[in-house]
């Protein structure tokens, strides 16, 4: 592949405090996944500077301040970083508002690459988020803003969005053998506010949007599965009426639309019969429905994508570790699965 026809992707260094820094430069290390694309860091020197000397790897990329007009000029790097803090500094794991201003940044800034013109050399085709603080960007002013997800769908003045999570099976494996591909109806939010939020309406473009990504996915006829919000979906109304009153009905909207959709199934079976490849995809009412299984059965391989943006954004499925980072201890398999994602999703566009 030439130079010219090589992607260009951004890839936010998440909270500088974290293990962003170190599973980035650990998946960057490999010479034949650099030449898969144009990567632009954003971020700074200092901690992947760090992560490379604990890890032993020779550093990779090409330095230039953010704010240098020369940045324009230094895409035709494999691996170019933007250094927002040029100081040098190495940041504590833990939430400060420091680190949540620069991981906000750095993310905001991806955002806006991705909306430039394509004959822009700022230009980016996709972003790949390192992992933040939801703390941390509380403390910088941003709490309005619970997580990565909700600050795209604002950028990107989109109502309709979702949080998809997507593992790739291993064949032969007894314990996942086919693909496991999680949407979720409701995300950051409190559990006892699901109940207030879930609605018909709500469901049914969850629905929509899981069946979407799964042809961006290369899935011509996704069949979804979706989960009931209560023990046994709701045991026919003797453990709640919500799987009746509210995901049914949406349910049979999507089929009317030409979904191959079927539940409310109880959520403690149907991941089993996902991950044994009798579905495709598998609708989860809130955020620990979806997650719990997705990271018990992959967690340094799965990744999480949001739906429904004009653009693509992959990103690992795991938060900051304050508690390993800086000590060479973070697995980048996560990260290299949502680069190597957004590379297919490119691909397949």
């Amino acid at each position: 592949m030439s130079s010219f026809a090589r992607p260009k992707v951004a890839i936010s260094l998440g909270d500088p405090g974290g293990i962003g820094p170190e599973v980035i430069v650990k998946a960057l290390a490999d010479p034949a996944l650099r030449k898969q694309a144009h990567f632009r860091i954003l971020g700074a020197q200092a901690p992947l500077d760090a992560a490379a000397h604990a890890a032993g790897i020779e550093p990779f990329w090409w330095r230039v301040s953010a704010q240098s007009p020369a940045a324009e000029t230094a895409g035709v790097h494999d691996v170019v970083l933007l250094d927002y803090e040029p100081g040098g500094v190495v940041h504590a794991p833990r939430a400060t508002k420091a680190c949540g201003e620069l991981s906000f940044r750095f993310i905001d800034d991806a955002i806006a690459q991705v909306k430039l013109p394509v004959s822009h050399p700022l230009h980016a085709d996709a972003i790949v988020t390192g992992p933040i603080n939801k703390a941390a960007w509380a403390k910088a002013g941003h709490k309005q803003f619970p997580g990565h997800t909700e600050l795209l769908a604002d950028r990107f003045g989109v109502k309709h969005f979702g949080m998809m999570f997507h593992a790739a099976g291993e064949r032969g494996s007894p314990q996942m053998p086919h693909d496991l591909n999680v949407i979720l109806a409701t995300a950051h939010i409190p559990l006892m506010e699901v109940r207030n939020v879930l609605t018909i309406g709500r469901v049914s473009d969850t629905i929509d949007l899981g069946s979407d990504a799964c042809k961006r996915l290369g899935i011509r006829n996704p069949r979804i599965a979706v989960c009931g919000l209560n023990p046994h979906a709701g045991e026919e109304g003797l453990l709640g009426d919500e799987d009746q009153r509210l995901i049914e009905p949406a349910i049979k909207i999507a089929r009317s639309n030409g979904i191959d959709v079927s539940g409310p199934f109880p959520a403690d079976t149907i991941f089993i019969s996902a991950i044994q490849g009798k579905f495709d995809l598998v609708v989860a009412m809130y955020h620990d429905q979806g997650l719990i299984p997705v990271k018990l059965l992959a967690r340094d391989r799965a990744v999480n994508m949001t739906v429904g943006l004009p653009a693509i954004r992959t990103s690992p499925d795991h938060g900051t570790a304050f508690d390993i980072a800086g000590k060479n201890l973070a697995d980048p398999g996560s990260m290299r699965s949502a680069i190597l994602l957004a590379l297919r999703m490119l691909a397949a566009r």
